[in-house]
C-alpha cells in the first residue's frame, strides 16, 4: 500500500479515540480478573488453579475467533465488525454479574471472549490501513495507551469492587459502559466508510490466507514468538494477585493498584516510544524489554519483599509493551493487502499461547506454588528475546 493511499484514506477515518475506548473495555475486562481470582476461588469453593479456567475460558475463544474476524473484517469491513462485535461483548460482560456458579461464569467468559476477538485486532488492521509504516509504530503506541489505561483501572477497580462491593457488580457496570460505546462507534461508522476491504464470497471456514502467511519465515517467526510471549509471560501473570494476596495476606484494594504497575509501565512506553524506537531500534527493544521482563519475574520470585513488587511490575510493563509493540508493528505488516487476516492470526497466537499457559501454570501453582511459576517465566522470556533477535538479523524480519 502506498502512502498516498493511506494519506487520502487517513483524510476521513475513525478516531484513535474511539477505537481506544473500545479496546480499554476489552483489556480492563481482562485485567479486572488478577486481583479477583482469589475471591471467585473462594466464594464457589474452589482452588485458586482451579478458578483459573475463567481465565482460560475467556482467552482462549478469543484467540481462535480471530481465525474469523480478520477475514470477515477485510471483506465486509471492519468497522461494521467491530461495532457488533462490540454489542455482543457489552451484553456478555454484564450477564456475568448474576452468574450462580462457576461453571456458569466459565461459560459467560468463554462466550464473551468469542466477542471481544473482533475488536482489537481489527483495530490494529485498521490502523495500519490508515497510517503509513514510518508513523505505525508512533500512532500504535498512542492507541496502546488505551489498553494500558485499561490494563491500570481493570486491576484497581477489581481491587476495589472486591474489598468494598462485590466482583459482580464490576462485571455489570463494565457492560453499561462497553454498551454506551458501541452506541458511539454505530454513530461514527455510518459516516467514515470502510474502502479497504477485499472483494469476493466470504469464506469463514477458508485457512488458506493463514497457511499462506505461516510459510513465510518473517511471519512464521512473528507469529511463533507472540505465542510463547502470551504462554509464559501472560500465563504466569494471571497468578501475581493470588501470589500477593496468599504470600503477605495484603488487601484486594492494595493488590489492584499494585497490579496496575504494569499498566504504569506501558505509559511511560508511549509517552516515549518515538525516542525509544529512534534510540533502541526495532531489535534493541526486543532485547531490552524481553529482559527487564525477565529480571522482573526472578526478582519477584527470589526477593520475598512485597514493596518491591511495585517498581517491578512498571517495569516489566515497560520492557512488555517494548517487546510486544513491536511484535505487534511488525504483524501489521505481514500482508498489507489482508492485514485484518494478519494481524488476527497474530493475536490468535498470543491469545491461544496465553490461554494455555494459564492452565499449565495454573497445575504448576497447585502442585508446587509460586516461585517455580515465575522463575520458568523469567528464564522463557530471555530465552525467546535472544531467538527472536537473532532470526530477525538472520531473515530481516520488518
Amino acid at each position: 500500500m502506498g502512502s498516498s493511499t493511506t494519506e487520502q484514506a487517513g483524510k476521513k477515518r475513525v478516531s484513535l479515540g474511539i477505537l481506544g475506548a473500545a479496546a480499554f473495555m476489552v483489556i480492563a475486562d481482562v485485567r479486572v480478573i488478577d486481583p479477583l481470582l482469589h475471591i471467585i476461588a473462594n466464594e464457589f469453593k474452589v482452588g485458586v488453579g482451579s478458578a483459573a479456567i475463567i481465565v482460560s475460558a475467556y482467552t482462549i475463544p478469543y484467540g481462535l475467533f480471530q481465525l474469523v474476524y480478520g477475514p470477515l473484517g477485510d471483506r465486509i469491513g471492519k468497522l461494521k465488525v467491530m461495532t457488533a462485535a462490540m454489542v455482543a461483548f457489552a451484553v456478555g460482560t454484564a450477564v456475568c454479574a448474576f452468574v450462580p456458579n462457576i461453571a456458569l461464569l466459565t461459560l459467560l467468559r468463554f462466550l464473551t471472549g468469542m466477542a471481544a476477538a473482533g475488536i482489537i485486532p481489527l483495530s490494529l488492521a485498521y490502523i495500519g490501513d490508515n497510517f503509513p509504516y514510518e508513523e505505525r509504530q508512533t500512532a500504535i503506541g498512542r492507541y496502546l495507551s488505551a489498553l494500558v489505561l485499561g490494563q491500570i483501572l481493570g486491576g484497581s477497580l477489581g481491587g476495589i469492587f472486591g474489598e468494598y462491593l462485590s466482583w459482580r457488580d464490576i462485571f455489570l457496570l463494565f457492560g453499561i459502559v462497553s454498551l454506551g460505546i458501541a452506541v458511539a462507534m454505530w454513530r461514527v461508522t455510518r459516516r467514515v466508510p470502510d474502502k479497504h476491504r477485499l472483494h469476493g464470497r466470504v469464506g469463514l471456514a477458508n485457512f488458506k490466507p493463514y497457511y499462506q502467511l505461516m510459510t513465510q519465515p518473517a511471519a512464521r517467526n512473528v507469529i511463533v514468538a507472540v505465542f510463547i510471549e502470551g504462554f509464559f509471560l501472560f500465563g504466569a501473570f494471571a497468578y501475581t494477585g493470588a501470589f500477593l494476596r496468599d504470600q503477605y495476606n495484603i488487601p484486594y484494594i492494595t493488590i489492584g493498584f499494585m497490579l496496575s504497575g504494569f499498566g504504569v509501565g506501558g505509559l511511560i512506553y508511549s509517552r516515549y516510544v518515538k525516542w525509544l524506537v529512534n534510540k533502541l531500534g526495532e531489535s534493541g527493544l526486543v532485547s531490552v524489554g524481553g529482559w527487564l521482563m525477565c529480571v522482573g519475574y526472578l526478582s519477584i520470585a527470589v526477593f520475598h519483599n512485597w514493596m518491591l513488587f511495585i517498581p517491578l511490575s512498571i517495569l516489566m510493563g515497560l520492557g512488555f509493551y517494548m517487546m510486544h509493540n513491536t511484535f505487534q508493528t511488525q504483524a501489521t505488516e505481514l500482508a498489507p493487502e489482508a492485514r485484518g487476516t494478519a494481524v488476527s492470526l497474530f493475536a490468535f497466537s498470543l491469545f491461544i499461547g496465553q490461554g494455555i499457559g494459564a492452565a499449565a501454570f495454573g497445575k504448576v501453582v497447585d502442585n508446587w506454588g509460586y516461585v517455580p511459576c515465575f522463575v520458568v517465566a523469567g528464564i522463557a522470556i530471555a530465552l525467546l528475546c535472544a531467538w527472536y533477535v537473532y532470526h530477525k538479523q538472520r531473515i530481516g524480519i520488518g
